[in-house]
């Protein structure tokens, strides 16, 4: 569902897929081919959040933020099942990973991956192409050839299932 809050209307490309029990409210700008999956819910009542092309939000995905940390994610970016970000900035091809917390003013690097259940703290920058885990989260290693396809496969594969779920031949309501 969409809705708008006070003056804010979500602008969506209209080639991103969002999923009928997913909920995304006011100031909120969705980039083409990004694709938000079920009960996903992304709260722009307090400032912009703004995401890129080609990402994916999964199923039960968290999106807000304050007003003073913007909540931004670039170019095909992944947010794994159970995730929540909150006013930080992604980068692009940033993998966050199922249940993985990303806090306020937080800053993860480029084609960086985030574990699954790790948390990072506020304030804290992830440089560039690093392997997060822990709570808090640290820097194990940087990311391999292996883990960039792999960030590759995901994003190419939410593309792909997002316009698929866009037709009805694929994907239709029966109750």
């Amino acid at each position: 569902m969409i809705f708008r809050y006070k003056d804010f209307s979500p602008k969506v490309d209209t080639t991103a897929f969002i999923a009928e029990s997913a909920t995304v409210i006011g100031n909120v700008e969705i980039g083409a081919y990004t694709t938000v999956l079920f009960n996903a819910v992304i709260r722009g009542d307090e400032g912009l959040i703004k995401i890129g092309r080609r990402c994916n939000i999964q199923e039960n995905v968290m999106c807000h933020l304050y007003e003073q940390y913007p909540l931004v994610l670039e170019d095909e970016v992944s947010l794994g099942h159970h995730a929540i970000v909150h006013g930080c900035t992604l980068k692009q091809g940033v993998l966050i990973g199922m249940g993985a917390t990303v806090l306020d003013g937080a800053e993860i690097g480029e084609y960086s991956i985030v574990g699954a259940g790790s948390v990072v703290p506020p304030g804290k920058v992830i440089p560039p192409r690093s392997l997060v885990l822990g709570s808090p989260g640290k820097v194990v290693r940087e990311v391999t050839e292996q883990d960039l396809a792999m960030i590759e496969e995901t994003v190419e594969t939410y593309v792909r299932n997002g316009q698929e779920f866009k037709r009805s031949d694929v994907l239709e309501r029966i109750r």
